[in-house]
């Protein structure tokens, strides 16, 4: 169909009617258009699902957004040295140096933040002073001299620096400052080649260095403070308390007595497994805070490296255990019903040991009942032995149980191959048992030892009452004195 503008492509449909087709270049923009509502449409909605993490974020752990504010207001304070001229004047053009200080020495944690401030201080200063008393040996030795010997000692202390930083005690505690040292010492050795008052130079930059680290460490310490320590020491109960729900969950779904709120906990053993790097940096910074709460100065941190290295000994077993979900429907279920209530007995008693040693971590008071508890859990262990060593019984079953009499054409024999995989199970479970007793329990009595946790109640209160019969039996016998 021919029209003015060019020519109308029109098809004819099944009812006789005729539709006109429309232009593609019509159809081409309205691709190119809806493309570019979704892109539109996706970012706002990328960036709507960003502030709504952070939002839970912040609200899941308010600590951090407070972080963020006591950093905002550290950065705000030191720069008015910048800012305004008479603190600009004493602190002469080094001022932007506090301003980086804080920037790099500020940290979410008090013992971080105290662990990179003393550092930076330490290592400025020393470097500071190894290069003022080399730039002033270079200098007295003659313009020909002068940058052998600064060069020369630049390339020994930085090769010794660097290689100090391999040795894991430096690594662990002075890794930072073996970096500012050599960073300071570099500055300052070539800098001082071409500036004449050398030692004004490194008095600015380490004066502002030390405002800016002092300002750090108030900030951190006063307004809301985040102990390492504190982190450290409520990471391994909880740790141990994921443990204990993960062992229960995995028994119980391996016999079948487990529910869709239950499967969630089962893979809390994964936590265990990851927190090896997050335990070691918060005891690392916790050597370096001072008293705080029920925690001294010198607070047996390591300790708590060796319950949670026998946490994650024992997650290694529940993993393990946890591979054994994929055969249990191929196991009789006759097998299964003789095993069963054994192997539930022992997760029952296992989870309950981790529950007191947790118990005793958190509320640092040695628990009575811990005893007891590793007791039924070496009952609970021996039944386990004991059904097992009757297992062979029930490999060989009857093909017509309404028989009395047997014959071998009528006996059924089940198959080793589909006794293995629970066996395995049971032998974890065995193994689980023992590193928890083996390990678990005395680094936890190790810690009690070393932190000196508070005796449990029970034990107090005999001693009380003795306390009180001798003073009583003391006054009897002064009335009975008196009388006489």
């Amino acid at each position: 169909m021919a029209s003015k503008n060019g020519v109308e492509w029109s098809i004819r449909v099944d009812d006789g009617s005729s539709v006109v087709l429309e232009p593609e270049h019509k159809y081409r923009m309205m691709r190119i258009w809806d493309g570019l509502k979704g892109l539109v449409v996706r970012f706002f909605t990328r960036v709507w699902m960003f502030f709504k993490k952070a939002w839970d974020l912040g609200v899941d752990d308010p600590r951090k957004f407070f972080h963020c504010l006591k950093v905002g207001v550290a950065l705000m304070v030191v720069s008015l040295f910048y800012y305004m001229r008479p603190l600009y004047d004493g602190v002469g053009g080094s001022a932007i140096w506090a301003v980086m200080t804080v920037v790099v020495v500020f940290e979410y944690t008090v013992g971080g933040t105290l662990y990179k401030c003393l550092n930076r201080i330490c290592a400025t200063f020393l470097a500071g002073f190894l290069a003022l008393g080399v730039h002033w040996i270079a200098s007295h030795s003659g313009h020909r001299f002068e940058p052998y010997i600064m060069g020369l000692s630049l390339f020994i202390l930085a090769s010794a620096t660097t290689f100090s930083r391999f040795i894991p005690v430096v690594k662990a505690r002075y890794d930072y400052g073996c970096t500012i040292f050599i960073l300071t010492y570099s500055l300052v050795s070539v800098s001082g080649y071409r500036v004449d008052d050398l030692l004004h130079v490194a008095h600015e930059r380490l004066s502002t260095i030390i405002i800016g680290t002092c300002l750090c460490i108030i900030t951190s310490m006063v307004v809301f403070p985040v102990w390492a320590g504190l982190e450290l020491h409520l990471l391994i109960p909880r740790n141990m308390d994921k443990l204990a729900k993960s062992l229960d969950c995995c028994v119980a779904d391996y016999f079948g007595h487990i529910d869709e709120e239950s499967k969630k906990k089962l893979q809390g053993y994964k936590c265990v497994l990851n927190a090896k790097a997050s335990e070691e940096s918060m005891a690392n910074v916790a050597r370096w805070e001072p008293a705080h709460g029920r925690f001294n100065f010198r607070h047996p941190w390591k300790n708590y490296l060796k319950v949670g290295a026998s946490s994650r000994s024992c997650a290694y077993c529940i993993e393990t255990l946890t591979s054994c979900l994929d055969s249990k429907d191929k196991v009789p279920e006759a097998i299964k019903n003789h095993l069963g209530s054994a192997c539930m007995n022992l997760s029952s008693s296992s989870s309950n040991v981790m529950g007191e040693l947790a118990n005793t971590v958190n509320t640092m008071t040695r628990s009575a009942k811990i005893d007891m508890a590793v007791e039924d859990m070496k009952n609970a262990v021996k039944e386990l032995q004991n059904d097992l060593k009757t297992l062979p019984d029930l490999m060989i079953q009857p093909h017509d149980k309404e028989k009395d009499e047997l014959v071998p054409s009528e006996l059924t024999v089940v198959p080793l191959m589909d006794v293995i995989p629970v066996v395995s199970f049971a032998s974890l479970l065995i193994e689980t048992a023992s590193r928890i007793e083996e390990n678990l329990v005395k680094a936890v009595e190790e810690l009690a030892e070393s932190a000196q946790f508070k005796q449990p109640e029970d034990e107090k209160k005999p001693k009380q009452n003795s306390n009180t019969a001798k003073i009583v039996s003391d006054e009897g016998n002064a009335t009975a004195l008196e009388r006489v």
